[in-house]
């Protein structure tokens, strides 16, 4: 049974097309992978088929009594109210059958008998409705969930606004599961979850009864959940069976295929072109020639997609730092109340460290600490001689109306376009997506600006703040290959062994220092 269904579905932004005509359905009870490169139009698809855009062209039709669950990028939460508020939250048309029903027992004391029978039926169907709901133990189930990504540790009574950008995703991603919808939609759910949250939620899906459209970069967690691909690619959308292993072994085969069709009809079409020119002008051949100029004309002539631009990052480095990069003494990182206890670490010129460990406890504080952006409870921070550091933050909250080029030529104002474009360009941006305002940019392709800014910047240390959250499996080869080729020092946050594993020297587990308890 099909659950949604689109139809020649086209849309784009000014003079950028993102869908051409593209048709999707999805079944009862499938698993599906929304893959593509940055930029493609994953999220503006899903935001296409939950009714927040408006197509420019095309129909996308819901099936009757169809309860969707989407986790976006970019979804708020509203002040005042508790984790356990939220989460409760999941069930709130329970609460309201509940209402209902108890509605129906105030009327029944001055009820006629044929309205006490009708609303004895009535009451049966919605007490029936409440029990199959599980709406008896809705608390049992909040504790369940909340357990299994980590929220009771941080305590289900503390309020949303003081919880960090992880925690935050966490929350919304509990209640939506909470809700067990007929279609479940999640945009990059693992960005702010770490290894032993994921694998809960790898879990959680293998054994999700209902259907759900998977959007991820993280291709181990990809892979263990989906079994189906819907790749986007040059505004099309094509369906391939199998998980990502299996779509890449037949993307590869067609492509070939394509590309050898390509090259034995543009042989043909070369050779008919010859012919058309040496025999048009002879009376004896004409006849000849013409056959063939109609068949030219009708040929279906085949078209290879143009190659998207591969990014190509190098890092500019200045002269080399002093032996120690930092070093702490007796560090207690916090805000209102302590994150860590006192830390004695010590960083030198070289390493290449990933810090590891689960969601807020402190990661990104010390990381702030370290480069003085925030005053520590207590303790010091000596920061060595000759640094020139390239931050890379994990998330600019800010709405950014400047142009990709306006953006780096702010930066770099000695540069001329051709060479701002050029920057861009290497960061894997297309012409389009140069010329577009940065807030209607994809997280992937803003978060190429901002390396690009980076890269051009000259730095002896870097500190990268979960950098590959909303970057493509390119991008994110490259940039491992970018960090192992750069002769300064790194420091970095990530939730991504794949990524880390083979790039730091050390690896840093904040779990060991941390006063929260995960």
């Amino acid at each position: 049974m099909s659950v949604l269904s689109v139809k020649n579905l086209s849309h784009g932004f000014g003079d950028r097309a993102i869908f051409n005509d593209v048709s999707f359905r999805l079944l009862k009870g499938e698993h599906i992978g929304l893959i593509g490169a940055n930029g493609e139009g994953k999220s503006t698809f899903m935001n296409i088929i939950t009714g927040k855009l408006e197509p420019d062209e095309g129909k996308v039709e819901w099936s009757k009594k169809v309860r969707t669950g989407y986790l976006d990028q970019h979804t708020n939460l509203d002040k005042g109210m508790t984790m356990r508020q939220v989460l409760q939250g999941a069930f709130q048309y329970l609460f309201d059958v509940e209402a209902e029903m108890n509605g129906m027992y105030d009327k029944m004391g001055s009820a006629s008998p044929e309205e006490l029978e009708k609303l004895l039926e009535d009451v049966g169907i919605l007490q029936d409705s409440l029990t199959s709901n599980d709406f008896y133990v809705i608390d049992a189930k909040v504790e369940e969930v909340a357990r299994g990504l980590g929220l009771t540790d941080i305590g289900l009574e503390r309020e949303v606004q003081d919880l960090s950008g992880g925690q935050r995703t966490k929350v919304l991603l509990a209640k939506l599961l909470l809700e067990k919808p007929d279609i479940l939609l999640l945009d990059e759910p693992t960005n702010y979850l770490d290894e032993q949250h994921i694998g809960w939620l790898k879990r959680y899906l293998q054994e999700y009864e209902n259907a759900f459209i998977l959007i991820s970069h993280d291709i181990p967690f990809l892979n263990s959940v989906v079994n189906l691909i819907y790749h986007m690619e040059n505004q099309e959308l094509n369906r391939y069976v199998g998980d990502y292993e299996s779509f890449q072994k037949v993307y590869e085969v067609k492509k070939q295929q394509l590309e050898s069709a390509f090259k034995k009809q543009q042989a043909e079409i070369a050779g008919l072109k010859d012919f058309v020119a040496r025999n048009k002008a002879r009376v004896s051949t004409r006849n000849m020639a013409m056959s063939r100029q109609k068949k030219l004309d009708k040929m279906d002539v085949i078209e290879l997609a143009a190659e998207r631009p591969k990014p190509q990052f190098n890092f500019k480095e200045s002269r080399a730092a002093g032996k120690v990069i930092f070093e702490t003494k007796e560090l207690i990182i916090g805000y209102d109340e302590p994150l860590s206890r006192p830390l004695n670490l010590k960083m030198e010129r070289g390493q290449k460290i990933a810090l590891v460990g689960a969601n807020g406890i402190g990661k990104t504080t010390l990381l702030r600490s370290i480069l003085g952006e925030i005053k520590p409870i207590s303790g010091e921070v000596d920061r060595g001689d000759y640094l020139n550091i390239g931050y890379f933050e994990q998330e600019v909250k800010e709405a950014n109306y400047n142009t990709c080029i306006e953006e780096v030529w702010n930066e770099f104002p000695s540069l001329n376009q051709a060479e701002v474009r050029a920057a861009l360009a290497k960061c894997g941006l297309t012409t389009k997506h140069i010329e577009s305002k940065i807030e209607v940019l994809s997280g992937g392709e803003k978060a190429k600006v901002r390396f690009c800014k980076l890269m051009n910047n000259e730095s002896n240390v870097l500190v990268l703040d979960e950098p590959t959250n909303h970057l493509d499996v390119d991008a994110k080869t490259e940039l491992k290959r970018a960090l192992n080729a750069y002769k300064g020092s790194i420091l970095m946050i990530s939730h991504e062994p794949e990524f880390y594993e083979g790039l730091a020297t050390e690896v840093w587990n904040c779990e060991n220092w941390t006063t929260k308890v995960f």
